[in-house]
């Protein structure tokens, strides 16, 4: 089986969110092949800049999420180009500047995602796939004056809550340039064509994380119908939502999901918090939506996929696996043997849900 596997910010760079397991999963899977498509959340990511990969990675497609946008053909286009991003870009925009957790309907077990603006969404989004697929790159395009008044437009609709209509220019401004980075995967060249088969040559796409990550995957199954499998370890929804409610405390620029658009030097401003919140609350349950198995690495990251619609019938809970043979080495009779044994155990790592500090402290006790 040919493997797309599509990371951010990790596999296969040196370091990163979910490497160490992408590396296992890799390397236990010899029978197979990967073809590994990585987004770079930084600087320090750069193409190449990578450990030693396994025999089975027959290739690596990197582009970074960072710095300005490679100049692929589409800039601004004519006019029947113009009408078209016109007409999806304000479908996404409508449906974001509702905040992601209004509008469901009570009693639905999907809280924040009505019917309505998830269509709208999803409308948006793969319409301007489509485009970025017959004319190449959007971001001209979603930097444009066109995207801001289109925002603009959204925000100040009827029925648009309060922390959307309150946003000015340079908070549009701010948030256009956020999606041009977020959309990004829309205009690259990893969809086959000209002799290389890309994505659309792959048995099935593995999003090693949510967020941008997914995009390519989400893709490949609609133009290709390639199954599409997800992995989280994090929830990048709630990554969203903690990192926006530090910036809110602390006045920080944020970073991750809701990183301030480049060179900005102070923090991001409620409403545009509050848009690229539903932006992404939005991807998260469109990725859920079309996911055809989703597997959670702990029963905490599992409620929340469950909270943003995820079905259960697609839902594998997979705790992260490791060689326990180092820690079998002497062993409980061995340590008897030798008088005791005077050695303290410490776990370092932050107090929240996704340790499950509690079970460690069971384990502990035993």
């Amino acid at each position: 089986m040919r493997v797309g596997l599509l990371t951010e910010g990790g596999y296969p760079y040196a370091d990163g969110d979910a490497r160490a397991w992408c590396d296992r999963l890799v390397r236990g899977l010899a029978q197979h092949e990967f073809e590994v498509y990585a987004l770079g959340r930084g600087p320090g990511q750069r193409a190449g800049s990578w450990g030693e990969l396994p025999p089975q990675v027959s290739r690596v497609r990197t582009a970074p999420l960072w710095g300005e946008p490679e100049r692929r053909r589409g800039g601004r286009g004519g006019r029947r180009q113009r009408r078209r991003f016109a007409e999806h870009f304000a479908e996404l925009a409508a449906a974001i500047s509702v905040p992601y957790g209004s509008g469901a309907p009570h009693g639905s077990g999907v809280p924040g995602r009505s019917t309505v603006e998830a269509d709208r969404f999803a409308s948006g989004l793969y319409g301007l796939a489509e485009l970025a697929g017959e004319y190449g790159g959007l971001s001209t395009a979603l930097r444009s004056e066109d995207a801001v008044r289109t925002l603009e437009r959204a925000c100040h609709a009827p029925g648009t809550p309060r922390g959307a209509q309150q946003a000015r220019l340079a908070d549009l401004l701010s948030v256009a340039e956020a999606l041009e980075r977020a959309l990004r995967p829309l205009s690259l060249d990893w969809y086959g064509g000209a002799g290389d088969p890309g994505l659309s040559g792959v048995d099935l796409c593995h999003a090693a994380t949510g967020g941008a990550a997914v995009l390519p995957g989400l893709v490949a199954k609609r133009r290709f119908g390639t199954p599409l499998l997800l992995t989280e370890y994090g929830v990048r929804l709630r990554e969203c939502y903690l990192a926006g409610a530090a910036d809110a405390g602390d006045g920080r620029p944020l970073s991750g999901p809701l990183q301030a658009p480049s060179g900005a030097a102070q923090a991001l401003s409620g409403p545009v918090r509050t848009l690229l919140a539903a932006f992404h609350g939005r991807l998260a349950a469109e990725a859920y939506a079309r996911a055809d198995l989703i597997t959670p690495g702990n029963t905490h990251t599992r409620r929340w996929q469950e909270r943003c619609g995820a079905d259960r019938e697609r839902l594998r809970t997979v705790y992260p696996g490791m060689d326990a043979a180092r820690f079998a080495e002497v062993g409980e009779a061995g340590a008897a043997q030798a008088g005791g044994d005077d050695r303290t155990l410490v776990w370092v790592g932050r107090i929240e849900p996704p340790k499950d500090v509690i079970a460690l402290l069971h384990a502990f006790a035993e």
